[in-house]
């Protein structure tokens, strides 16, 4: 059985050309090309793709923000952002949209097609220096570790949002408070966590949930 993908690309030449390399190498099938996040929400979830292959700079509404929205629809297809960018804030809030592997554009097309197939087995697909920039930020100190532990229950919640992908509005929306006091938290978390933007609180975040969530092995 070949894997289904679909593509989400606004750029229609590099949209062809993935479309060309997936349909013509064996075990693999282009099912559907959309040009925006918002056609892709519309029609992929009708067509159940395997994988999806999701670009970030989309116009309308981002593939980080797509994927947020298609993940719930479709919790069996898995998402790969390809794209030009790898700066850790892009690679986390696509991670924690509901994204399984994170490759750059330039990725040569047979690593690409044994990306989609690891992705379908189960695997979580990453450039090597993608991988290193997480590894990176998973590396926190125990001054951070101490001040999650102090954060109150609505600034975890703050947090927790953030960690989800959410934009400040959607998070004081949600929280159903203002935007000011979406700000007021959001400091306080960065000086109780001892970070200075939204993507370290997010990685010291994650790489709390990560060790709690690791057996403690017998001595």
């Amino acid at each position: 059985m070949s894997i289904s993908v679909s593509i989400v690309e606004d750029d229609a030449e590099v949209r062809t050309s993935l479309a060309r390399l997936i349909s013509g190498s064996a075990g693999y099938r282009c099912v559907s090309q959309h040009a925006s996040g918002e056609n892709a929400l519309q029609e992929v979830p009708k067509i159940k793709p395997d994988v999806v292959l999701m670009d970030i700079n989309l116009p309308g509404f981002n593939g980080v923000e797509c994927v947020r929205r298609l993940k719930p629809l479709l919790p069996q297809t898995q998402v790969i952002m390809l794209t030009v960018y790898q700066n850790t804030e892009n690679i986390f809030n696509a991670l924690a949209a509901g994204a399984t592997g994170y490759l750059l554009k330039q990725t040569p097309p047979a690593e690409l097609l044994a990306a989609i197939q690891n992705v379908h087995n189960g695997g979580s697909p990453m450039s090597s220096h993608i991988a290193r920039k997480i590894v990176q930020s998973f590396q926190q100190s125990p001054a951070a570790a101490t001040g999650a532990q102090s954060l109150s229950p609505r600034e975890a919640q703050v947090l927790d949002l953030l960690t989800k992908g959410y934009l400040y509005k959607e998070i004081a929306d949600t929280m159903e408070v203002t935007y000011a006091t979406i700000h007021t938290h959001i400091r306080h978390i960065y000086e109780k966590l001892h970070v200075h933007s939204r993507t370290e609180a997010v990685a010291k975040h994650l790489g709390q949930t990560r060790s709690r969530r690791e057996p403690v092995e017998a001595p």
